[in-house]
């Protein structure tokens, strides 16, 4: 493991629409440590990359008039989304679209490259990963997150055999592939760390909000319970390290301000679990108060103090979408 590492957010993503094999290889090639995508399976139980199983905002489906009637309502996690969802199609059906920028209004930039890729599969970044080392004479690490576990097990696409089939295929189920497998859900992680290889990493989302698996199941901790020394103990069991919101270590103030972290990073090191923040962006509106530039929600502030601080804290890894910013705070510092 490079620590501390910089893993790139969905590639590049603040430079190229998200989960593109184009965001990926900006990423590589500003020199990004890791890569980070996230996994959701086809109708015909393929992993592909997307952020979540509704792509209505990511692809240009609702301009596909062969798809019309695909779109409908679902309950995923816990919440009502309207829209096209990834398992309604094969993946021969998804390489009819095409990504689009998620947030185009405040990364125009990354918007001008609308339609120019694909919906990748998991198959195809673990090449392009595999090419892209060789060329560059680097083992480039991919961060693999899967989500929604327990709802793609209630509607019969679990993701374990896809996941563990994609990993051999391409040799790289073992300890020293750089490989990481993620989720913010403990029971798929659990059911799988026996099975792999590879390093397992507990996501944590910020404190009053909970696993969608422990609701399910009826059971009552947040990911506030998770990040307490008892449930640092209960992840040891299964996990190699976590992945927290940057608040869960450094904490804002009422003002929006951050400033001495939390004992998080040290009570998971205690356990000798790696600690990685997500997701720093460069933009105001993600930033700490003390860390914008002007009022403008849309413009760049600080991202480089505020790496700067996380890397204070003593983070073995900083996930963000401007890879470039933040690998030269951590060259600096090293």
């Amino acid at each position: 493991m490079v620590t501390p590492a910089v893993v790139a957010h969905r590639g590049a993503s603040g430079y190229r629409p998200e989960h593109t094999l184009e965001a990926y290889r900006t990423a590589i090639r500003m020199g990004a440590d890791d890569i980070e995508l996230d996994l959701v399976p086809t109708k015909d139980g393929v992993l592909v990359a997307r952020h979540e199983n509704e792509i209505t905002g990511t692809t240009d489906v609702a301009l596909h008039p062969e798809f019309a009637d695909r779109k409908t309502t679902k309950v995923v996690d816990g919440a009502r989304h309207t829209g096209w969802f990834v398992e309604d199609f094969t993946l021969a059906e998804l390489k009819h679209l095409a990504a689009r920028e998620r947030l185009p209004g405040m990364r125009p930039d990354s918007a001008s490259y609308d339609g120019q890729a694909g919906v990748p599969s998991l198959n195809e970044v673990l090449a392009m990963v595999h090419a892209e080392s060789a060329r560059r004479g680097r083992q480039v690490g991919v961060m693999l997150e899967l989500k929604s576990a327990a709802y793609f097990d209630s509607i019969g696409l679990p993701v374990d055999e896809p996941l563990l089939a994609d990993l051999r295929r391409h040799e790289v189920d073992h300890p020293r592939s750089r490989v990481t497998v993620m989720s913010f859900e403990p029971t798929v992680l659990r059911r799988l760390s026996g099975r792999l290889r590879v390093s397992v990493v507990q996501l944590l989302e910020s404190s009053g909000k909970r696993p969608a698996d422990l609701v399910a199941a009826g059971d009552p901790r947040t990911y506030a319970d998770l990040a307490t020394p008892d449930g640092l103990a209960w992840i040891d069991e299964y996990a190699d390290g976590i992945g927290a919101h940057k608040g869960l270590v450094l904490p804002r103030d009422a003002d929006g301000m951050i400033g001495r972290p939390s004992r998080l990073v040290r009570d998971a090191h205690r356990r000798w679990l790696t600690v990685h923040v997500w997701t720093l962006r460069a933009e105001n509106h993600f930033l700490p108060t003390n860390h914008r530039n002007g009022d403008d929600p849309e413009d760049h502030g600080a991202l480089a103090a505020e790496a700067q601080a996380f890397l204070d804290a003593g983070v073995d890894g900083l996930i963000t979408d401007h890879p470039d910013v933040v690998l030269a705070v951590r060259d600096q510092a090293a």
